[in-house]
């Protein structure tokens, strides 16, 4: 089978939800009037200004068109190793226009994504980690791509998992998701794993331990929530309040996230 990171990638530029792509957009500050050009250009100059060790071009102040929470984060991070390449692959496979990228390249910019939201809503309350989620940085070692890639585990079944939350996720609507995944690239092996997770009962106690008591990772684990599921049924909105009370999140982290994405309260 494919690596998590690829199943993320085509969950992510796909879209499970018919919003997943705003959402997004909303996160990198589409919709505060920044075009992908400027996006991928923002990005560009921090990468640019990171490698010849100008901090000053890699900062907030430099972002040019990169905002949202995401700039804001990179910005502050000023670190060579930042995971621009998998950001601009994400943003250019779901604004378009940005070519054509790997799955994992895209999976990888997904997950800098949540850890981007994850990280400045904690920070907000002050209650942000000691080092920046991993997600932030591209890995430099065998054994950073291998945590990398439990991570994108514990957000691929939390999206699956979201998806069940209506309770109207049949045996049609899975074959309807997978044939707009299949679009994507899925594999057959990929496939045969994404129609198992989906055809097993909810199982909200498995959301919740994966995060491993981690605030970072429950942040992560809701945002991605958000991105699986339109949240316009009674059940959803039901879904994402249990989620959030279990993960223990504060409500001004989960009003961050919502926001970040442009959901409606």
């Amino acid at each position: 089978m494919a690596g998590f990171m690829d199943i993320l990638g085509t969950l992510v530029k796909q879209g499970m939800s018919q919003s997943s792509g705003s959402r997004v957009s909303n996160a990198f500050g589409a919709g505060q009037g920044g075009s992908l050009n400027d996006i991928i250009g923002g990005l560009g100059k921090m990468m640019g200004g990171m490698q010849s060790g100008d901090s000053s071009s890699a900062g907030a102040g430099g972002l040019g068109g990169l905002g949202g929470v995401i700039g804001e984060v990179l910005g502050g991070l000023g670190n060579k190793n930042a995971a621009l390449g998998g950001l601009g692959a994400l943003a250019g496979a779901v604004l378009g226009g940005g070519g054509r990228s790997a799955r994992g390249a895209i999976g990888g910019g997904g997950l800098a994504m949540l850890a981007s939201l994850a990280f400045a809503a904690l920070k907000k309350i002050g209650q942000a980690p000691h080092n920046p989620p991993r997600a932030l940085f591209e890995p430099e070692t065998a054994e950073d791509a291998e945590a990398l890639e439990r991570d994108a585990e514990v957000i691929v079944k939390a999206m699956i998992t979201a998806a069940k939350a209506d309770g109207r996720i049949d045996q049609s609507e899975i074959e309807k998701i997978v044939g707009k995944l299949e679009e994507g690239g899925l594999t057959e092996e990929e496939k045969a794993f994404f129609m198992e997770e989906a055809n097993k009962p909810l199982d909200l106690d498995a959301v919740v331990a994966s995060a491993d008591g981690q605030a970072d990772m429950a942040a992560q684990i809701y945002a991605a929530s958000l991105l699986a599921i339109e949240v316009d049924t009674e059940a959803e909105k039901q879904y994402l309040a249990e989620l959030a009370s279990r993960l223990q999140l504060h409500p001004e982290v989960v009003t961050h996230i919502e926001q970040a994405f442009g959901v409606a309260a």
